[in-house]
């Protein structure tokens, strides 16, 4: 019996999204330390910055593409004669 290794566990998206959120912890619970409190509220500040960011940057990362596209300048179309003209 073969056991199935060449998965990844996690995909590359959800590596990014969650080490950026990491990331946004720790800035968070650094900057907190920095202000002067003490480190269990600067925990919870961290850990509070990691459950917001997770499903921000998961958003923020879209997994086909189509989310928001890119808007065609107003002198750029074809159209454009046609209104004027």
């Amino acid at each position: 019996m073969e056991t199935v290794v060449d998965r990844p566990l996690l995909s590359m998206r959800s590596a990014l999204v969650f080490l950026l959120a990491l990331l946004a912890g720790t800035a968070a619970g650094g900057l907190t330390v920095l202000a002067g409190e003490g480190t269990p509220r600067s925990l919870l500040a961290g850990l509070a910055a990691v459950g917001l960011a997770v499903p921000f940057f998961n958003r923020l990362i879209d997994t086909e593409g189509g989310g928001v596209q890119p808007q065609v300048s107003a002198g750029a179309g074809a159209a454009e004669g046609e209104s004027n003209g």
